[in-house]
């Protein structure tokens, strides 16, 4: 008898819907579910291939101790007795977790839970903190929350796309091919990266921009935005604080200064500020190519402040949308599952925060 089963494809951290049969011998064909709402039934390569991923072997299928099968029960009370041993012997930090954003949403609670409610240690990290903690702490300095305030549904109806730091097209394809859907209604596309990448072949302008010069160029973009008239004083009056220090924050990025400094012609900045400028109907997308960098929550604070600047933010087709390359990175961060989180976006540093998710 065969059955299908609706699941998510998380490999690169789109969330695309995926339809997999399967029957007693195992997943039989994957395809991508026609009703989700991140890929409407596309799926990329490794989507695709699903059921020889699943049917391939080499699998672990039983619990080792000290290599010996072990049922499943007595290995996970062997485990829990030697951290206990661990703990009574070296204290509460003498255990530590490192999880994963591959972990589902429930997993990573409970492995929060465990460090933090338990085990009573804050030593928990994840691969997040290389991926992703330089756009979260950006975020929650300059939104004052860990999340991008927006949706894929943007995607749909942006009249302006900045791709920087990253290449969709191989590296978030299904997301590529959407935000392309509506380049070819209209939309224009900006590619920041040093090299000619497949992303970067499909922009409208490329700007190749020197490597370590992304905080130049991201500055001197919102100074001829300013320069232009092109900012959005009502929302800033309303919205934003810290504006009266821009000018001079800014007075070190005139184009001809950011041009030299990043190598990209001036002509090129001025066009990518007029698009950006003159819509608020503006997208960003980033990851790697800003996050994993010495200044990477600074670049995640100057992309917030080109979407602030304009009023680009909190209205549909707009807002600063962050690139994970995890399955569930954003869900294990609204989990804590990070250092000094707490769920909900809560951290262990507030006394009040900590109270409350302890009680």
């Amino acid at each position: 008898m065969t059955t299908t089963v609706d699941t998510v494809c998380g490999y690169c951290g789109v969330g695309c819907g995926l339809t997999l049969t399967r029957d007693d011998r195992g997943v039989l064909t994957s395809k991508g579910t026609a009703a989700h709402p991140a890929n409407r039934g596309r799926l990329c390569t490794k989507g695709t291939t699903t059921a020889d991923l699943l049917s391939s072997g080499g699998r672990q299928t039983a619990a080792l101790v000290d290599g010996e099968e072990t049922p499943v029960d007595a290995a996970v009370a062997e485990v829990a007795a030697r951290f206990t041993a661990l703990r009574e012997e070296h204290g509460d930090d003498a255990v530590a977790l490192y999880v994963s954003g591959q972990m589902s949403t429930e997993a990573q609670y409970l492995a929060n839970k465990l460090a933090k409610g338990h085990f009573r240690t804050n030593l928990i990290e994840s691969n997040s903190r290389l991926c992703m903690a330089s756009a979260a702490t950006g975020y929650k300095r300059s939104l004052g929350a860990d999340g991008p305030p927006g949706s894929y549904d943007d995607l749909d109806h942006a009249d302006v796309f900045l791709v920087a730091g990253a290449n969709m097209a191989d590296c978030h394809p299904i997301l590529f091919l959407r935000m392309m859907d509506r380049v070819k209604q209209g939309a224009k596309l900006i590619v920041v990266d040093p090299r000619r990448t497949a992303t970067a072949k499909k922009a409208d302008l490329h700007l190749p921009v020197r490597p370590g010069t992304d905080m130049a160029l991201l500055n001197g973009l919102l100074r001829l935005i300013i320069d232009n008239g092109d900012t959005d004083g009502d929302f800033i009056t309303e919205f934003t604080e810290g504006w009266e220090v821009m000018a001079d924050h800014l007075a070190d990025y005139p184009v001809e200064t950011v041009a030299e400094i990043t190598g990209v012609d001036a002509a090129d900045l001025r066009t990518a500020a007029e698009w950006i400028g003159g819509t608020q109907k503006f997208v960003s997308l980033w990851t790697m190519g800003l996050n994993q960098s010495v200044h990477g929550t600074w670049h995640t604070t100057a992309l917030c402040n080109l979407h602030l600047a304009t009023g680009a933010i909190c209205r549909t087709g707009a807002g600063p949308f962050s690139l994970t390359g995890q399955p569930n990175a954003m869900g294990g961060r609204e989990m804590g599952y990070m250092g000094p989180g707490l769920p909900g976006q809560r951290t262990v540093l507030d006394a009040d925060q900590r109270a409350e998710v302890e009680e």
